[in-house]
Order: structure tokens, then sequence, then C-alpha cells
């Protein structure tokens, strides 16, 4: 059985067997990780907003590009300066959004951490009621192959009702599987 919607996601990181349990505790990690810092980015984003109220961002930052871009580019031409300067003026409000959010995401590692175990333990134990059903719902199915190929009306008849039961009660896949 191949899952490719969680292969190809962050659940494992090393290829495993077709059979096996694909959802990882690193994987898990990684998308807790991912999620905090971008909680955090936001985050950074509104606080540096908040003190833009009170002229920090444009003044004491545009300063500081100002005095950088005057300091590397002395020999291009003024039009060039401008952009090189809106350049480097955004790119230090990106460093301190992504500073924050470093920062954010570091402090929330052990929450992250047990989270992640959590998670995975959950999502491993429906991933392996998963895996079995599909066994046996694949087995029963070849098992009604089999009566299917030497098999008169009567149990042919028997096999389409049986056949619509294991229809209406297929496996489906856990929720946190996105298809």
């Amino acid at each position: 059985m191949k899952i490719s919607s969680i292969n190809n996601n962050l659940y494992s990181f090393k290829s495993k067997s077709d059979d096996t349990n694909p959802i990882s505790k690193a994987g898990e990690r990684a998308l807790l990780v991912k999620g905090t810092f971008i909680a955090g980015l936001g985050l950074g984003a509104r606080l540096l907003f908040e003190i833009m109220d009170d002229g920090f961002v444009v003044d004491t930052l545009g300063e500081k590009a100002q005095k950088f871009n005057n300091k590397t580019n002395k020999h291009i031409s003024p039009t060039k300066r401008v952009i090189s300067g809106i350049g480097i003026w955004a790119g230090l409000i990106m460093m301190a959004i992504g500073g924050f959010a470093t920062l954010y995401t570091l402090l929330n590692a052990p929450k992250i951490n047990y989270k992640a175990k959590v998670n995975s333990f959950q999502k491993g134990k429906e991933m392996d009621v998963y895996i079995k059903g599909n066994e046996v719902e694949k087995e029963l199915y070849t098992q009604m192959n089999e009566k299917a190929k030497n098999a008169n009306d009567s149990e042919k008849e028997k096999l389409k009702v049986q056949y619509a039961q294991m229809q209406a009660a297929k496996n489906r896949v856990p929720n946190f599987v996105k298809i």
C-alpha cells in the first residue's frame, strides 16, 4: 500500500516500506516548527508595525540604511542609490521580523517537542489501524475473487451482496491525511 499524500509530506524523512507507518516524530516536529516560525513572523510584523507608530521603523532604520548605503555604494548613480537604500531598509525590517520569529520559535521549542511526541503517537495509532484495515480488506477481496472464479449463479449473487457490503464499509483514510 502506498499513500503518496503522506510520503510527499514531511511525515517521514527516510524511505519506508509500504507496510510500515509513515508517521515520525521528526516529521511532526518539522511541521510544528514551521507553523510556529510562521506565527512568529506574523507576531514580529505586528510588533514592528506597533512600534512604527512612534516612527522607529521609518526614522531609525531609515538612518541606519542610509548610512550603510552611503558607505557601501559610493560610486553609483543617485537613482540606484535610492533604490538600494529602499532595499537595505526593507532588508533591515525583514531581519528584525525574522529575528523575532526565530526567538519566538526557540522559546516554544519545549512545547513543540512535547506536541510532536503526542501528535506522532496519535497519528501513528490512527495510521496503524488504517494500514491493518487495508490489509484485511485486500485479503477479503482476494478471497471473494477466488470464490467468484468457480461460483455458480446463486453464489455469484451472494458475492455481489457481500461486495456491496464491503464497499459500504470501506476503510477510510485518517482525517489528518489530505487527499
